[in-house]
């Protein structure tokens, strides 16, 4: 197995474990992350997911460069297909997903992390869609999250030039969240995920829903499916809970329904 999982309460700690090739996504890493990814959103036990890379020197470098080099058209197709699947599960999964991203975050790799709520990164990360270099383009959604994560500028300059974008100026451009020593982010994802899973699960996965809207589909439109989610948690024990444990000064305990 290359994806390891480990639990810490109701945090899940997905790791990419292929060290030798810099965590690279071949097909059947791919179908294993799919896979994982997919058991975890149906956990109730669990309320939160990091995914992160084994080793020091990447998050994810990117695609299997060898296994790509081999493909036809329709391969490539389908290729493309499944990393814009995990991508996708990754993003509208009910459950918080954070990026602990150490080191290299490249093609696929910076793709993956983009499609998650929240990236951390260490001091050493370096991001970028180094595709054209290759004569070919990102695939698993990089040219509509990297724009709409920063900004049409910056992701054209970045994607149409290859070039990297190291830790602090993926911060600058709002890419991550925040920069600390590679010692200290593990750690910090987990502690933020176990605050983020401390909450109402049900209250979370609304506000997530309501918040990738945020930058699609009619303003308008948006605002009322907030105020109807909005609604909706007032029917849930989580709120009367919520509610009434902050009017008694005590801390809730939210059961998730």
């Amino acid at each position: 197995m290359s994806i390891d999982v480990r639990r810490e309460g109701r945090v899940a700690l997905l790791t990419v474990n292929r060290p030798e090739v810099l965590n690279a996504l071949s097909t059947e890493i791919l179908e294993e992350l799919h896979s994982e990814i997919l058991d975890l959103s149906r956990d109730a036990s669990v309320g939160a997911i990091v995914l992160t890379g084994a080793g020091d020197r990447a998050f994810i470098a990117g695609a299997d460069i060898a296994e790509l080099a081999t493909k036809t058209p329709l391969e490539a197709r389908a290729y493309g297909e499944l990393g814009q699947d995990v991508a996708h599960r990754l993003e509208t999964m009910r459950k918080p997903t954070i990026a602990a991203v150490n080191g290299y975050a490249l093609g696929g790799g910076c793709e993956m992390a983009l499609a998650c709520d929240i990236r951390l990164c260490s001091e050493n990360a370096v991001f970028g869609q180094p595709e054209v270099n290759l004569g070919i383009m990102p695939g698993w959604g990089g040219t509509q999250r990297l724009a709409r994560t920063t900004s049409l500028g910056f992701a054209k300059e970045v994607i149409l030039t290859g070039r990297m974008v190291p830790a602090q100026e993926a911060f600058d451009r709002g890419l991550v969240q925040a920069v600390c020593p590679q010692d200290e982010l593990v750690p910090k994802a987990l502690a933020m995920a176990a605050e983020i899973a401390s909450k109402s699960p049900v209250a979370v996965s609304y506000a997530k829903e309501a918040t990738n809207r945020a930058l699609h589909g009619d303003l308008g439109a948006n605002f009322v499916h907030e105020v109807d989610l909005f609604a909706i948690l007032f029917s849930t024990e989580d709120a009367k809970e919520g509610l009434q444990a902050f009017t008694e000064k005590r801390s809730a305990r939210f059961i998730g329904k």
